[in-house]
């Protein structure tokens, strides 16, 4: 028999006898004992004959009376088995003439997928037709029950079932199921009909079909999900009904209305794909005559995403995403996007990869969505060519990388330009279990083009540039890196392995005019420790800093002695033999400087894996003040978790380290006055097996205003949940944060309520809506400090 699909249907009727292909004048009397598994257990993963069929049978029984060519019947406490099918019964009879066995009374039947129990099966073993009575079966390997007043086998693969039922629920739970007055099913289409479906919520109907089709086995089905009920400040009532569309095995469509009181109608649209040369998915979006902003008329929205080989050797990447209007993800609740959005990227590139070398051609472009922001300059296009050949020689090792890029943009007070870069590099790797040694010596030569027609060079922002339209440049870049791992047992906290490892870096660059150069693509990096052993401090080529500089930190580490972690501390700071390198991207250029960089320390703490700490700072010697630093604390018990964290960044390094240009058009006081000073309170606690709740606060020192809080609490029973929400967040200033402190903050409240059942495919957390209870779903998020892979 081949194995049932473990779904509601397919497993009700899964009781067709256990013999449908052998002859019961093939059975034989084995009175040994054997040592059989329990009748109610999953076999699932057990190996399978390979013709369960033809497996023998053995049977035990209290009494045999045989007719020779009539019948033979088993009398008291039947027990047949075959493989992994077992089946019990009072009587079990085989009329030889017509080929028909009868099993009555008390008759129960497993395969290890399925447990039945009926008053009566008849199985005609000439035409396979089977025939159970008053039967109540149970899911072995997942939850599910049923019961059928009658059930017929009449195909091979196809049933019928009279007055049926199902449910997730356990015996003697009655908060839902699902029955119907007649049921077919079909496996070869994996397919179960039903006709007059009630859904009923302790044993009272609260919703009734004509017809229905579900998907039995593993089978996508097109129909409709479960709804989602949510009420908020902002947009009133919400109802979202989403329905799948299961158009072929390789595609997909879930579209979702939703309702919003004050809003209107949205249409929410995502599409999947699985082609030959990758996979994607299309979401859309569309809100008709939007109540609340009738000024901004049809609101929409869409993303198109696609990842791709071909051949092993051609890649293909797309990334487009396009908004009706700047306001977009501040007034309506998208996938596509959230309100901290302040620019959606369309970006596509073909990649061809061989052993030795690559090429690619990009395209990239942005949307604005801030009023004041500078519009960014997009690629179209720009071709890399790379090339690799480590091991040219012994310990030598040699790559290239190249490209060539078109600059465009709709700033008419800024130039468009073509840039042309290559850059050959030799690196001399040397590494052992203990250490490793590696120089490297690169030459970076770039040629500009730049259209420099209707540009007003006298304007501010092309204050201490020289600008011209035709430029190059040709930069030498050495550096070597050394580090190595020491290793001894500390006694000092009680029998640890201590590991010291200590970096140092030297890295020259000549010092280069470079002003003769804009900024297309070129932003100043975010320093910590790890930076501090970059060899560059911008992305992009456009500005390459000049460098003579000694980097040296160190990290220690403690391993107990089942070496896992339990601390790690690293420290580290530049020193600069040329003081101008510094200055040039000085956080606080008008303090007195001095030859070093700011302190650089991170550290995570594990104490007995229920006390965590994650925390860096950046310290600045020349004003003896703290840049930025971050503090996260959490201590975990068998119910749950609580953590409090802090992060702070001055408002000197947010204006040196972020493009402030694409966001806010250069005026930093339209986002923050004083930096950033934000504290957060988190916490989850599961109340008992079925109730579990979280919240989450947030707070903004530098305003004295919460930014957001959040708090859940989640009912999950054995076969449904329900799951009540309710945010409170910060969206926007009234008029504008520019005017503070003069504006007001304007919150929005929304009440969501989830439910659904447990069971069948159900996926808590991700397709019911209903998230657990660490709350990753708010802006600013939960993060697990001392998450290390040990």
């Amino acid at each position: 028999m081949s194995r049932f699909p473990r779904t509601l249907l397919a497993a009700s009727i899964s009781a067709a006898v256990f013999a449908s292909q052998v002859q019961a004048n093939e059975a034989i009397v084995d009175d040994s004992v054997q040592e059989l598994p329990a009748i109610d257990q999953c076999l699932i993963d057990e190996p399978e004959a390979e013709n369960p069929n033809q497996q023998p049978i053995n049977v035990e029984a209290d009494s045999l009376q045989a007719v020779n060519g009539n019948k033979a019947t088993y009398s008291g406490n039947v027990v047949v088995v075959q493989g992994k099918k077992r089946m019990l019964a009072d009587n079990v009879t085989l009329h030889q003439q017509d080929n028909v066995v009868v099993a009555e009374g008390n008759v129960t039947f497993s395969d290890g997928e399925v447990k039945t129990q009926s008053d009566k099966a008849v199985n005609n073993l000439n035409t396979d037709h089977v025939e159970l009575t008053n039967t109540d079966y149970q899911f072995l390997c997942e939850p599910g029950r049923g019961e059928a007043a009658y059930i017929a086998k009449t195909g091979k693969a196809v049933y019928e079932i009279e007055d049926g039922t199902l449910t997730s629920c356990p015996e003697g739970d009655k908060s839902w199921r699902m029955t119907a007055s007649t049921i077919e099913i079909d496996q070869n289409e994996e397919e179960a009909t039903f006709y007059n479906p009630r859904f009923e919520v302790l044993n009272v109907p609260v919703f009734y079909m004509p017809y229905m089709t579900v998907p039995i086995g593993d089978t996508r089905k097109t129909g409709f999900l479960y709804p989602t009920i949510s009420y908020g400040s902002s947009d009133g009532l919400e109802l979202e009904v989403p329905f799948y569309w299961n158009i072929a095995p390789n595609y997909d469509l879930e579209s979702t209305i939703k309702y919003m009181e004050q809003r209107g109608t949205q249409w929410n649209n995502k599409f999947r794909y699985l082609t030959g040369v990758g996979a994607g998915q299309l979401e859309a979006e569309y809100l008709s005559s939007d109540k609340k902003y009738p000024e901004q008329d049809n609101r929409w929205g869409f993303q198109f995403t696609h990842d791709g080989i071909l051949d092993q050797s051609w890649k293909f990447r797309i990334d487009y995403s396009k908004v009706s209007d700047i306001n977009y993800f501040t007034d309506v609740d998208s996938n596509i996007g959230n309100r901290e959005e302040g620019q959606l990227l369309q970006e596509a590139e073909v990649t061809y990869r061989s052993a030795s070398w690559d090429a690619s051609l990009l395209t990239r472009d942005f949307q604005v969505l801030t009023e004041n922001g500078n519009l960014p300059y997009r690629i179209l296009p720009q071709l890399k060519f790379n090339y690799y050949a480590p091991e040219l020689m012994r310990f030598l090792d040699f790559d290239m990388v190249s490209h060539v890029s078109r600059f465009d943009t709709d700033d008419g007070s800024k130039p468009s330009a073509t840039r042309a870069h290559i850059e050959p590099g030799l690196t001399i790797p040397i590494g052992t279990t203990w250490g490793s040694w590696t120089t490297e010596a690169r030459v970076l030569a770039t040629y500009y083009q730049q259209d420099l027609d209707g540009i007003n060079l006298s304007d501010s922002q092309y204050s201490g540039y020289n600008l011209k339209e035709t430029t190059s440049r040709v930069i030498p870049e050495f550096r070597s890196h050394a580090g190595i791992v020491l290793e001894r047992d500390a006694y000092v906290l009680g029998g640890y392995t201590q590991t010291l490892e200590p970096q140092i870096q030297y890295l020259y660059v000549p010092k280069e005019d470079q002003s003769e150069i804009y900024l297309y693509d070129t932003t100043l990096l975010q320093t910590d420790y790890y930076g501090l052993f970059r060899s560059r401090k911008y992305s992009g080529v456009d500005r390459i800093s000049a460098a003579n500089q000694f980097s040296y930190g160190a990290s220690t580490r403690f391993y107990d002695d089942q070496y896992k972690e339990r601390l790690n501390i690293s420290f580290g700071q530049i020193f600069y033999l040329d003081k101008e390198t510094k200055n040039s991207t000085a956080i606080n250029p008008d303090a007195e400087q001095t030859n070093y960089s700011a302190w650089a320390v991170e550290m995570d703490f594990n104490y007995n894996d229920y006390l965590f700490y994650h925390g860096g700072i950046q310290y600045d010697i020349d004003s003896s003040e703290l840049q930025l630093g971050n503090s996260t604390l959490e201590y975990r018990f068998s119910s749950g978790y609580i953590q409090g964290n802090y992060r702070y960044v001055t408002k000197e390094y947010i204006e040196q380290t972020v493009d402030l240009d694409s966001i806010t058009d250069g005026d930093i006081n339209s986002i923050t006055r004083n930096g950033i000073s934000q504290a957060g309170l988190l916490a989850g606690y599961n109340i008992s097996r079925n109730w579990n709740a979280s919240a989450q606060y947030y707070y903004d020192l530098t305003t004295d205003e919460a930014i957001e809080w959040l708090a859940k609490l989640n009912y999950i029973d054995d076969c449904w949940y329900i799951g009540f929400t309710y945010s409170n967040q910060l969206r926007s200033w009234v008029p504008s944060f520019s005017s503070y402190p003069n504006s007001e903050p304007n919150y929005e409240s929304n009440f969501t309520v989830n439910f659904g059942i447990v069971g069948f495919g159900t996926n808590i957390g991700s397709n019911s809506g209903l998230e657990s209870s660490d709350g990753s779903n708010n802006s600013l998020g939960y993060g697990r400090p001392f998450f290390l892979n040990n």
